[in-house]
């Protein structure tokens, strides 16, 4: 494995590769399920051809989900002998955008002013003025309709925010709610605005978010210079992610072509728009003269009506996710990567940059095969599509193999933003932890000597020292670093959602990893979702000299390769077991500082924490004396059959088939017989005791997932973390306790989904029991 890691580190991956690689899929749009994005599609198989070695048929492997072929695909991997590849064809409903309009309406309904809603374009960024109108400016999955009413003002448009609102004697009936972006999901903020009974919402971009780097701090705004370009507008779904992902139609369930449908439960009965920071101005002096006063959250609505068009075309589109597979020896244990494909437009950062990052991967172990690399256990590597408009190619893929994904895979890789500023930040299942923090600390930090990717996560941006921050928005970044921090000091974040790692954690129970490079105070802003997510912005702002894509690659690479080629799967149980403790005590404090009438009991989800401490303890001693006896016995086998040793090596999968083999080997040299038949023996005892005991670890996830769900969002079956409900991207730990609490104010209902959670626990003491 060393030589393996030496070999990935030293030749691939590298920042000239990643330069071009980024300049040949961010340099033109390919929105999910658009004539583009199936040639992107195409090449990724051809990527996967290529460096895997895999033979191209006659015909494009092109498999309907549901077909024969498709089911075949994956549910093959576990026989493979030689690696493939193959692009599944699913069918979600979703929707393009039609025309919209924005205007201000006299008091006779005339039209006063009108926004031009899409971006400008500026010429010195060359795709930017090339692809301006290609695609609209537009929330996906969002109403068609129309709206008119006055404007009032909800700031983030958080629960809180919306309540403040109400506090303050607004009425939000039949208004146009005016929201910036930031702190929650998109799709919440409409989703609130719907429950308290308005007629529309409007999401922009505000610089106040923007940290150090403003016109007003006497930046050029871009391309001209590194401050926001105030014509720019964020795009993004505005699907209710904290009730499911995935196609809205077929929740739970894959959309194959002749899927049964529902109208979706998961996204907006209200039309809504994005539109810029100059637009938000303009309408923001309909609420109030100064501006600062215009944003505070006073329930004062406009003197003047706004009238909101949004018409789409919802339809059944196809989207495409390609997928690779390379076999290895133990056919039951399988490591997932994956990344998105599908972008807004171009999206260099989001997600071309993580797509550059594992396409280094890819090379990377394309390199490592034609060195004679035969992974211990199965690779696959997956280019997602439909991510932008709710996690559709990933979530539809789990929800057509759960079965095999719940018996196979040991983890799940996930890179999407790879980079988009200056500090690096992980999270990941708390079992996985101590790997990434391991990993970070042997990659080298991709700017500055002697240090390492880990130390990368307190970098501030070229920006830092410009100018004086605004206080909420200093306040506000604290927050979201102190979220990013894991509960026990592994430096490793919880993950909620709002990229593809959710349906294999949230949904199935699988371990998984999320990372990148975020934007600090100090960095130029990120145009999220814009044209100006551009690969002149990622050159030029973005990471000039693609040495960031590369860490994350490397680091990525290193990971997957500990999980695929360890002896004893690198996943620390008792980390877990030990944040849920934490988990408890975060809770408690909530239950002591809240409202509810009667304190909740949760002595018996305590005693539950502290039996599965103990078993995680017992289990991880088994391991390491699983390995050390495993070793030895390896070591002892005979040397004088070559093909008895390589046997040998990964006999600790299907032990009936390849004992065969040994003692078929054994035999041509039957002088030794004895001796050879006591080593295998030992041999094949000690593989089974490894065995079984990464069979414990693979399946430790899993007992954390609830068949019944979590109360009225069913599809999120994991009772230690999920995407908080009202946070859509942030993680909550025992959600349904937690919210029991904080939302419903109900002590009864905490200790009962407590005792959920307790139960769970108990089981899975039980199962990883030695």
């Amino acid at each position: 494995m060393k030589q393996n890691s030496s070999i990935y580190e030293s030749t691939v991956p590298s920042a000239e590769s990643a330069l071009t690689s980024s300049r040949k899929w961010a340099t033109h749009p390919h929105l999910a399920g658009s004539p583009q994005d199936f040639e992107d599609a195409k090449d990724i198989l051809a990527l996967f051809q290529e460096h895997f070695a895999i033979s191209k048929p006659p015909v494009t492997p092109v498999f309907p989900a549901g077909s024969h072929l498709s089911r075949s695909a994956t549910l093959g991997i576990n026989t493979l002998h030689a690696p493939a590849a193959w692009i599944d064809e699913y069918y979600p409903v979703m929707n393009t955008p039609v025309n919209h309009s924005l205007s201000v309406l006299s008091e006779d309904g005339e039209p006063v002013w009108e926004a031009d809603l899409e971006e400008d374009g500026d010429p010195a960024d060359p795709e930017a003025s090339k692809y301006r109108t290609a695609v609209p400016a537009w929330h996906g999955l969002s109403k068609d309709g129309e709206a008119e009413g006055e404007l009032i003002y909800a700031n983030y448009g958080t629960k809180e925010d919306y309540d403040a609102v109400v506090a303050s004697g607004g009425d939000l009936k039949g208004k146009i709610v005016l929201a910036r972006y930031g702190a929650i999901f998109r799709g919440l903020k409409i989703q609130l605005a719907q429950e308290h009974g308005a007629a529309g919402v409007l999401i922009y971009s505000d610089i106040r978010d923007d940290g150090s780097v403003t016109e007003d701090n006497g930046f050029d705004t871009y391309p001209a210079g590194p401050a926001r370009n105030p014509a720019s507008v964020q795009r993004g779904s505005v699907q209710f992610i904290s009730a499911y992902p995935g196609d809205p139609t077929t929740p739970g369930k894959p959309a194959y072509p002749d899927a049964d449908r529902t109208e979706g439960a998961n996204i907006p009965k209200i039309p809504s728009l994005p539109i810029s920071w100059a637009n938000a101005k303009k309408l923001l002096a309909e609420i109030g003269e100064d501006l600062n006063e215009a944003r505070t959250v006073n329930g004062k609505p406009s003197a003047r009506k706004v009238k909101l068009v949004n018409h789409v075309d919802d339809r059944v589109i196809p989207i495409w996710n390609t997928v690779a597979a390379i076999p290895g020896h133990i056919r039951d244990e399988t490591v997932v990567l994956g990344c998105h494909r599908d972008a807004w437009v171009m999206g260099a950062v989001d997600p071309v940059s993580g797509t550059v990052s594992l396409h280094e991967i890819i090379r990377a172990f394309g390199v490592l095969l034609k060195n004679g690399w035969k992974p211990l256990r199965n690779v696959v590597i997956a280019s997602w599509d439909a991510e932008e408009y709710g996690l559709i190619g990933s979530t539809e893929w789990a929800e057509d193999f759960p079965e095999w994904i719940q018996r196979n895979v040991v983890a799940y890789l996930n890179v999407d933003v790879s980079v988009s500023g200056s500090a690096w930040h992980a999270s990941g299942s708390p079992s996985l932890a101590h790997l990434i923090r391991s990993v970070a600390q042997d990659v080298p930090h991709p700017t500055i000597a002697n240090k390492s990717l880990w130390d990368a996560q307190g970098d501030v941006g070229p920006f830092a020292e410009a100018a004086a921050l605004h206080a909420e928005t200093l306040a506000a970044y604290e927050v979201t670093k102190k979220v990013r921090l894991g509960p026990a000091d592994t430096g490793v974040g919880v993950l909620g959602s709002g990229s593809d790692f959710t349906p294999f954690l949230q949904h199935l129970g699988i371990a998984s990893l999320d990372q990148g490079f975020g934007g600090t105070l100090g960095d130029a802003p990120y145009h999220y979702h814009s044209i100006y997510d551009s690969e002149k912005w990622i050159e030029t702002y973005g990471d000039p000299g693609f040495h960031r894509h590369v860490a994350v690659a490397k680091h990525m690479g290193l990971t997957a390769l500990r999980l695929i080629d360890s002896i004893i799967l690198p996943l620390n149980t008792a980390q877990y077991a030990f944040e849920l403790g934490v988990y408890l005590h975060e809770v408690e404090k909530i239950a002591a500082s809240s409202d509810v009438d009667v304190s909740p009991n949760f002595s018996g989800l305590r005693a539950s924490i502290d039996s599965l401490q103990s078993a995680t303890l017992a289990l991880a001693d088994e391991l390491v004396a699983a390995e050390k006896e495993f070793k030895e016995a390896l070591a002892g086998l005979p040397k004088h059959g070559k093909k008895v040793q390589g046997h040998c090596m990964h006999a600790h999968s299907h032990i009936p088939g390849w004992l065969r083999k040994i003692l078929r080997n054994i035999r041509k040299h039957w002088k030794h017989a004895k001796k050879d038949v006591k080593a295998v023996e030992r041999f094949v005892k000690a593989a089974k005791r490894v065995q079984s005991g990464n069979a414990k670890l693979q399946k430790f996830e899993q007992g954390f997932i609830s068949e019944e769900g979590i109360a009225e969002r069913e599809w999120y079956r994991h009772l230690v973390v999920a995407p908080g409900k009202f946070l859509g991207y942030g993680a909550t730990t025992l959600p349904a306790v937690t919210e029991a609490l904080t939302i419903e104010k109900n002590s009864t209902l905490a200790e009962i989904e407590a005792k959920r959670v307790s139960d769970l626990l108990d089981t899975l003491a039980q199962t990883i029991a030695v």
